[in-house]
């Protein structure tokens, strides 16, 4: 799945998993969080540093904040199962011990970060399926103000998903039809079982009523309980949450947003509120704007609720003790 988080993704993922053939857990983004730290691995021809790598990797998935029911990963299944000494075949290995521990067909991962990884999802000799998921931008916006991840202010939400938005749209036009499907939100809310009709006949699978029950599943409970962001799993589809931002966001931001996501929002079958934008921003208001994020983030962070920080202790503490390691190793080459 790909797209830019807060747009209904884990809506999206819980429905999916309700199908037998499917397994989708809640991602513990291993691609987006080990990339940046491959260099302190040394060579993965290794065999002991591909062997540290997968240690830590299946240390992420374990402490997952949500947790992956039926699978307690062990390092030496992953290895038996990867195909190279790289992290896609980790990330691939770890995905498909899943769906075999669920007796799935498919296993899907809903880390929207992975656009950023399509090279290294192609490099397998079978090739993966994408699902763009997209919503207005504007509400995007007002889901991560109210989050603690992410950023904060409109105009770096705007940039943000524009990014976000234009690496998909790209990879939509580069991939043969049949493995590319582009899905809006909007749609999806307001003509579910239509959707998701259309989601299984992409996917080859069968389509089950059982989508619309998500909520009573173990795995949307696990989720919901998991922190505030994703309470709306404890509930059924709700079918006009759209156009939330003409309540949340002032004109300003609004108009803010679409001069700099407009032509994005366009793109995608979105109507501008304000077609004769003629913001204008100068480098003194977009230093205004980087402080105002910066101060916005850490407000959000620092009001993370008790049950939410006790769940992610282990995988934050796990991700301060992997990062640690590119400092020590820097730190020795600057004594030697």
């Amino acid at each position: 799945m790909i797209g830019t988080q807060r747009s209904g993704t884990n809506l999206f993922r819980v429905m999916l998993n309700q199908l037998d053939a499917i397994a989708a857990p809640h991602p513990p983004h291993i691609l987006q969080r080990f990339m940046p730290l491959l260099n302190n691995y040394g060579s993965l021809a290794d065999m002991a540093n591909f062997k540290e790598l997968v240690n830590d990797v299946c240390l992420l998935v374990n402490y997952n904040p949500v947790e992956w029911d039926g699978l307690k990963l062990k390092p030496d299944d992953v290895i038996r199962n990867c195909q190279s000494n790289s992290l896609e075949a980790i990330f691939y290995a770890i995905y498909n011990l899943y769906a075999k521990a669920h007796k799935a067909q498919l296993w899907i991962c809903k880390s929207m970060a992975n656009v950023n990884f399509v090279g290294l999802l192609e490099n397998t000799t079978t090739k993966p399926l994408y699902i763009y998921l997209h919503r207005d931008g504007r509400d995007v916006a007002c889901s991560f103000k109210k989050a603690l991840v992410g950023e904060k202010h409109i105009y770096h939400l705007a940039k943000k998903w524009k990014e976000d938005q234009l690496k998909c749209i790209e990879l939509t036009k580069q991939m043969p039809a049949e493995r590319v499907l582009q899905v809006s939100y909007e749609n999806l809310i307001q003509n579910t079982q239509y959707e998701m009709e259309r989601v299984c006949r992409f996917l080859k699978v069968s389509y089950k009523t059982d989508i619309f029950n998500f909520h009573q599943s173990d795995e949307s409970k696990s989720t919901a309980s998991a922190g505030e962001m994703w309470s709306n799993l404890s509930k059924p589809v709700m079918n006009n949450n759209y156009n939330k931002y003409r309540q949340q966001l002032n004109s300003d931001e609004i108009q803010l947003f679409e001069h700099i996501a407009g032509s994005v929002l366009s793109e995608l079958g979105y109507q501008l509120d304000y077609p004769q934008n003629n913001t204008l921003l100068n480098a003194v208001q977009i230093a205004a704007f980087d402080e105002e994020n910066r101060q916005m983030k850490q407000i959000a962070q620092s009001s993370m609720d008790p049950d939410g920080q006790k769940k992610r202790h282990q995988q934050n503490e796990l991700l301060k003790h992997l990062k640690a390691k590119d400092l020590r190793k820097i730190q020795c080459k600057a004594v030697s």
